[in-house]
């Protein structure tokens, strides 16, 4: 069934959380390759840190990456020292990763280079402003309900 004509007075917020997304990842690349980091590295090491560490699945879950990607990230995360991989002592079949000390300085190291990211990307809104931002994307993404594919599962009669 073809969708109505849009009220063009409905404010729609898509394209420029996606243009601001764009900016602020291409600034944080720019700061974090120094570092020998890319924002997919981050991410990862500030999950592990918050976490105290975890399943090497558990990640891929937290992550929404496939164990194939989570083992790619990792391999380069326990190359450069920042995180290490041991057996679990409850079920050697699994890997417990964890954040090695290293790791520790260097996300705290990208961390202090992307407060200059946002400061120049946010520049337009004030302290409150940002909180509130910040606050609106938290709650935002917490509670991502799943797409639509998700939901159907395999049911063939889906409406999706």
């Amino acid at each position: 069934m073809p969708a109505g004509p849009v009220d063009q007075t409905e404010r729609r917020s898509g394209a420029l959380l996606d243009h601001l997304a764009r900016r602020m990842r291409l600034r944080s690349e720019s700061v974090l390759a120094p570092l020998g980091l890319r924002p997919r590295h981050l991410v990862a090491l500030t999950v592990l840190r918050e976490a105290g560490g975890m399943s090497q699945q558990g990640l891929a879950g937290r992550l929404q990456l496939d164990g194939t990607n989570v083992v790619g990230l990792l391999n380069d995360l326990e190359t450069a020292g920042l995180v290490e991989r041991r057996r679990s002592p409850e079920d050697r079949r699994r890997h417990v990763v964890s954040l090695t000390q290293t790791g520790a300085k260097r996300l705290n190291e990208a961390e202090c280079a992307l407060a200059s990211v946002e400061d120049e990307v946010l520049g337009a809104l004030d302290p409150a402003e940002r909180e509130t931002l910040y606050d609106l994307l938290r709650r935002a993404t917490s509670e991502v309900p799943p797409t639509c594919a998700e939901a159907a599962g395999n049911d063939p009669d889906s409406l999706c």
